[in-house]
């Protein structure tokens, strides 16, 4: 049986999902991929309060009837979990998207109320855990997405998810113009996922030197940093991050892996790490540090949501 497309998944024009990016993605950037044929998701971390989520879905939706999702942290360093779940399932959106625990809760809240579910995974083990739970369809995340990427390239994983799993699969990374989209999906993709080249748009909320940082640097300015968050990010390089060094010292490294110690601290320096991040987003300054993804290289000036998606459709 051949696994369906984004396009058929979801009812949209374009197999593309605008990839729920930390601190970026809002509801201007949600409202212009729409617009276009194509869909887009928001972490829900980017909400403060459930007032403030409730408010974005109502705004999506009085814009537009197509379909729009959001991403859920599921594992219990997100203590608004519990809280976020229940208010999408009460707002009934279109499609969540797990990351960084099992999807099995969602999964079975979601199903009875017709919402899809796509997990993130960046390998066959648990692309395989997922869609044994049921999910609808995974997002591989391979090693050249911003933020937190896999270690697999996408080709790569593509064809090792299709070998030994059968729900439709997104790739997530790398893609940056149409061309990128036909070699994805000629692989055996279902459709993509992109994030970094929406990050320079005249929507986005992040600060003006955010922005033209991704217009002056390139893909070999990116690097893995494990130092933040104890999982690899992708950042550009600045002097500051060649500063404070891409790895965790060793006292650092010893909280990280005690037995002991280990759960606790994964959250704290998940934590400081994405505070120091969400610092670095809205402010200019020495000591920011940038997300980004390999795709930073195609970026050449600030644009509007809409002709981004114009090089990704043009075919």
């Amino acid at each position: 049986m051949t696994a369906k497309t984004l396009s058929q998944i979801l009812n949209i024009k374009h197999p593309i999902l605008m990839a729920p990016m930390f601190l970026v993605s809002n509801t201007d950037m949600i409202i212009a991929a729409l617009e276009m044929g194509c869909t887009g998701a928001i972490p829900a971390h980017n909400y403060r309060t459930d007032k403030e989520l409730r408010n974005a879905i109502y705004t999506i939706r009085n814009s537009n009837d197509k379909a729009f999702g959001f991403n859920l942290i599921v594992n219990k360093s997100n203590p608004k979990y519990r809280k976020q779940l229940l208010t999408l399932l009460d707002l009934k959106v279109d499609y969540i998207i797990t990351s960084l625990g099992s999807p099995r809760e969602v999964i079975e809240k979601c199903k009875p109320l017709g919402i899809k579910v796509f997990c993130d995974v960046v390998d066959v083990k648990y692309a395989q855990k997922v869609e044994q739970l049921g999910a609808d369809a995974v997002i591989a995340v391979n090693s050249d997405a911003g933020g937190h990427c896999g270690s697999i390239k996408a080709v790569d994983l593509i064809q090792q998810l299709r070998a030994e799993i059968n729900i439709p699969i997104i790739s997530a990374g790398g893609v940056t113009n149409c061309n990128d989209i036909k070699s994805i999906i000629e692989c055996g993709a279902a459709g993509v996922s992109v994030g970094t080249i929406f990050i320079a748009s005249h929507e986005s909320p992040v600060s003006n030197e955010y922005k033209q940082a991704l217009v002056n640097f390139g893909s070999d300015d990116i690097i893995k940093i494990t130092k933040l968050t104890g999982s690899p990010l992708t950042v550009i390089n600045t002097p500051y991050v060649q500063k404070i060094g891409t790895k965790e010292n060793i006292l650092e490294w010893m909280i990280h892996n005690s037995p002991q110690l280990k759960k606790y601290a994964k959250m704290i320096l998940a934590w400081k790490g994405m505070r120091k991040v969400q610092q670095s987003a809205f402010k200019a300054g020495y000591d920011n540090v940038w997300c980004a993804g390999p795709a930073i290289g195609a970026i050449r000036e600030v644009r509007f949501v809409k002709e981004i998606i114009n090089d990704l459709i043009e075919d």
